[in-house]
């Protein structure tokens, strides 16, 4: 009987390793198709479509996308300053709701986790927001604006009240006020080092929020030099397909002069690469910290 299940336990695992190999291969191959075709010349995209290899090597995306370095370095601080500072703040913020709305001795800790959930059901709209951040709070075209929105996410904060919630016993904080430790001691001594997982988890949706945000740039920023990376090389882009249509209008082909195909996928590379990069170091925190922080609510 032994024999049988080694021999049942041992197929299922060549199937399952089966299956994470082709689904792997089946998640990497987009990505390598967009680095071939941002390898690509425009005219061999338009011929000769996508190929895993590319047919006609150019680097004419990538020299569009950065003909005006200076531009696109700025664009790029000012996404990496809002990225950093906004994930920074809102880490602090959202750990501090979560451990507040955790605590059993908090007494309103159930009306206020009911108000944060009540908000992802029903929102005021994009006038009364829009409205709010420029009139009353006058945030308009600064940079301010494109950190504050996003520092206390609801769903992010219920993630981080599970999870320590599930992982931390109230026994602990019993004992540490004991020893004469208060809220803010228990919360820098206890709490944080032992939320690593879901300080990792929450961290990376911040920063994957802040780091793809065009849209918060297109509302409240009429100041190019605050522009974010995402919403520069989308005026970018938009301009190369604006000036196509227009050549397509009087009969000139602008194909060679505007290579649209091959600078999209440039523009994917220079966005996603970063991010891509951090993903490895956060991925082992990742899963435990939003499997842990989902479980019990």
């Amino acid at each position: 009987m032994a024999i049988k299940e080694d021999a049942y336990t041992r197929l299922f695992k060549i199937i399952s390793y089966a299956v994470i190999i082709i689904a792997s291969i089946a998640c990497l191959l987009p990505f390598l198709l967009i680095i071939s075709a941002s390898l690509t010349s425009n005219e061999s995209i338009i011929r000769d479509g996508y190929h895993f290899i590319p047919q006609q090597f150019s680097l004419e995306g990538y020299r569009t996308v950065f003909t005006f370095p200076e531009e696109v370095l700025r664009a790029y601080g000012v996404t990496i300053f809002t990225t950093v500072v906004g994930t920074t703040l809102g880490l602090f913020l959202m750990t501090m709701a979560g451990y507040v709305l955790a605590r059993k001795d908090f007494k309103y800790r159930n009306a206020f986790s009911f108000y944060i959930y009540f908000t992802t059901l029903f929102g005021g709209g994009l006038v009364p927001w829009y409205i709010m951040l420029t009139k009353y709070l006058g945030l308009l075209d600064t940079y301010t604006v494109l950190i504050f929105p996003g520092l206390m996410t609801p769903f992010l904060i219920i993630l981080m009240k599970n999870f320590i919630r599930s992982s931390m016993p109230e026994e602990l904080f019993e004992s540490a006020k004991i020893d004469g430790a208060g809220d803010f001691k228990i919360y820098y001594r206890i709490v944080l080092p032992l939320s690593t997982p879901g300080i990792a988890t929450v961290g990376l949706f911040l920063a994957l929020a802040y780091w793809n945000d065009w849209f918060s740039s297109s509302l409240f920023i009429n100041d190019p030099h605050k522009y974010q990376l995402q919403y520069y090389l989308y005026n970018v882009i938009n301009s190369m397909q604006f000036i196509a249509q227009m050549g397509a209008g009087t009969g000139v082909s602008l194909s060679n002069d505007m290579p649209t195909e091959s600078t999209k996928m440039a523009m994917a590379i220079v966005v996603t690469g970063p991010i891509l990069l951090l993903y490895p170091f956060i991925q082992r925190y990742f899963v435990k910290g939003l499997t842990i922080g989902a479980v019990k609510g």
